[in-house]
């Protein structure tokens, strides 16, 4: 099973994140704060694009408004056919951009993009990633109410995805 290499943060100090995990962190914890277990944390122009058009509700907007210290790509990217031909415009950005800037690390939670982003060399970490890392480095992260606040927010998590976090928080019953 690859399950425990997906959750295994890789310790970076720099990362790029897609739409999907902000969204998913601001749902688990109410806002972007842990974040700031990074000294870098890249926003595409493209993702924050995603961001503020906020979809029907404006969800994690705020959130991701009042994070002044993320550093939010002010230009669009010029991004190479083949990305934007396999991924959606944010997982392309966001993969572009790490290469461009020779970033190791992305923060991607879909499927598709975060194969993607390997074949392309990157390193990977995700919303649960990240809230692992968090608990690890003692962040009062309570795993198993993270992730039901994520599902009842509509973000969907594989059993498999959650018993493995769980298991790797220390919080399995």
């Amino acid at each position: 099973m690859n399950f425990l290499l997906i959750y295994r943060m890789p310790k970076t100090e720099i990362i790029v994140i897609n739409t999907a995990p902000i969204i998913s962190l601001v749902a688990a914890l109410g806002d972007l704060d842990v974040l700031q277990l990074y000294t870098q944390v890249l926003v595409p122009f493209e993702v924050c694009q995603e961001l503020l058009a906020g979809g029907k509700s404006g969800f994690a907007v705020a959130e991701f408004e009042a994070a002044t210290w993320l550093q939010k790509w002010l230009t669009p990217l010029n991004i190479s056919p083949l990305l934007l031909n396999s991924l959606d415009l944010g997982e392309a950005s966001v993969i572009q951009l790490a290469l461009n800037e020779s970033i190791q690390t992305v923060c991607i939670d879909e499927t598709v993009g975060r194969r993607i982003a390997r074949l392309s060399g990157l390193k990977l970490t995700g919303s649960i990633g990240i809230l692992l890392r968090a608990k690890q480095e003692g962040y009062p992260v309570l795993m198993r109410q993270a992730i039901e606040r994520m599902i009842n927010r509509g973000i969907r998590l594989s059993e498999t995805v959650i018993a493995v976090a769980l298991q790797q928080a220390g919080e399995t019953d």
